[in-house]
């Protein structure tokens, strides 16, 4: 699952590939040389972000594995508990919590 800083390493990749891509703008009055901006790189390219087709395959894959049988190993990690003893402070995310967050986030 993605973490919030993956998911701005993965914008920042994206935008480094696409000023690679288009290669830089020449100022018509001045002549000079410059970077694309942001906005000027999603006017030229306007697929979706590519966070969003993660979270939408992720969330094909858990529709998928959930309509397996139970004896799929898939299946059995997927609605598994872990065992063992939990880490002390603050509690971590569970595969479901994920799921459920996205879901929410998608709509």
């Amino acid at each position: 699952m993605l973490t919030l800083s993956e998911e701005c390493r993965l914008r920042v990749f994206k935008h480094r590939v696409l000023r690679r891509i288009f290669g830089p703008k020449r100022y018509e009055v001045t002549g000079e040389w410059r970077k694309l901006h942001n906005e000027e790189l999603h006017g030229l390219y306007s697929l979706p972000n590519i966070v969003w087709v993660i979270k939408l395959r992720k969330i094909r894959w858990v529709g998928n594995v959930a309509s397996m049988g139970e004896r799929r190993g898939a299946y059995r990690v997927l609605v598994g508990k872990t065992e063992g003893k939990t880490p002390l402070g603050r509690l971590r995310n569970r595969r479901e919590d994920k799921i459920n967050m996205d879901l929410q986030e998608m709509g």
